[in-house]
């Protein structure tokens, strides 16, 4: 085994990676999780703008 037979078997195990992870993240399983977090940084939003409407109240 020389190192030309190294760099190939790494080529596949990364493009076999690589395919993993984009079945992984577009799986229709996970859409829920993903909207979810997708979601997050408007959750507080309506939080922030009544804090902030309460003190200008002040």
């Amino acid at each position: 085994m020389d190192i030309n037979d190294l760099r190939g078997l790494s080529t596949v195990l990364m493009l076999c990676s690589f395919l993993g992870l984009c079945v992984w993240a577009y799986s229709s399983a996970r859409k829920k999780e993903f909207d979810e977090a997708a979601s997050l940084p408007f959750a507080d939003e309506h939080t922030a703008v009544a804090k902030s409407q309460e003190t200008n109240n002040d």
